[in-house]
């Protein structure tokens, strides 16, 4: 017995052998990085130079206006662009999971935005939704053929942070949720026909079915797209960079704390802050999709 538990360990050693070289490569990167954020977060310029250890450039950011509203914006981008992308994600999957004509002509249609650079897709929504001339204000004002007036005077879409973020996330979803999309497919085409078939047999209706059989059954799935699709919102720079303009995120107030106002320290902070929610979000996801993977098999 002891023997064959060792053969196994080491069948299972030379299986994950070749990943080896690319977590270490990952890992290594990750430390460095993350050592050289920790030693600037905890270093400030003074007079007499570079002065570590002190908690002067933590007591600075944790006392600005203009972090706590970053990190604000950017919880509300979290928690709702993630369930947006999920609800979106499934859907499409559900409707390519379902056999019908020109299925695969449709399905790249749907893989389009991913093709397109996220910079570009941000400056097309630019463009359209731009201040007081773009297309979606001729739109609304009935300046196109065939459409009414719905608004007297353009809107000014950028000059509200509840319009601007929106629509940042609007693009942000449109330019993601192929990937969304594609992770539940795979869940859904690795469940077998047959429970189907005899849920069908026994009167199972498409909603029982989806609730009873698909639910559980792609739960991990699931769980992988709110993990991936939450992290990316987390640290979502493009879109709130061109749309957004002054309603910062912390992936774009990094980015104006290191070039605009040219602090490094209070930079490597916020992207301290930055990584430290990426992690708890992490663990969150992962505890709650292993309670209810519990919940589902009992």
């Amino acid at each position: 017995m002891a023997g064959t538990l060792q053969k196994n360990d080491y069948a299972k050693i030379r299986e994950i052998w070749p990943l080896f070289p690319a977590a270490l490569y990952l890992l290594g990167f990750f430390i460095i990085v993350f050592f050289y954020l920790f030693v600037l977060s905890f270093s400030a310029t003074s007079i007499d130079g570079e002065v570590f250890p002190t908690l002067h450039t933590i007591r600075g950011i944790l006392q600005a206006r203009v972090f706590w509203d970053a990190l604000l914006n950017t919880v509300a981008f979290t928690i709702i662009g993630t369930p947006i992308e999920l609800i979106v994600g499934l859907i499409l999957a559900l409707i390519l999971y379902r056999n019908f004509l020109a299925r695969g002509i449709i399905r790249g249609i749907f893989l389009i935005p991913l093709a397109i650079p996220a910079l570009v897709t941000a400056i097309m929504l630019y463009i359209l939704f731009d201040y007081p001339g773009g297309h979606i204000n001729h739109l609304l004002m009935g300046k196109y053929a065939l459409f009414p007036a719905i608004v007297h005077d353009p809107i000014n879409w950028r000059g509200s942070k509840m319009l601007a973020l929106g629509m940042s996330l609007i693009g942000k979803v449109w330019r993601d949720m192929p990937i969304s999309m594609l992770i539940i497919l795979a869940g859904l085409n690795a469940i077998d026909t047959e429970l189907f078939d005899a849920a069908r047999t026994m009167g199972a209706g498409w909603r029982q079915q989806l609730l009873r059989i698909v639910v559980p059954l792609i739960i991990p799935s699931l769980s992988a797209v709110v993990l991936l699709r939450s992290i990316e919102m987390w640290k979502e720079f493009i879109f709130p960079f061109v749309l957004a303009g002054r309603y910062s995120l912390l992936g774009t107030l990094i980015e104006q704390y290191y070039n605009n106002w040219g602090n490094i320290n209070s930079a490597a902070v916020v992207a301290m802050v930055l990584v430290l929610c990426i992690i708890i979000t992490t663990l969150i996801v992962l505890a709650f999709a292993e309670a209810l993977k519990r919940i589902v098999t009992n």
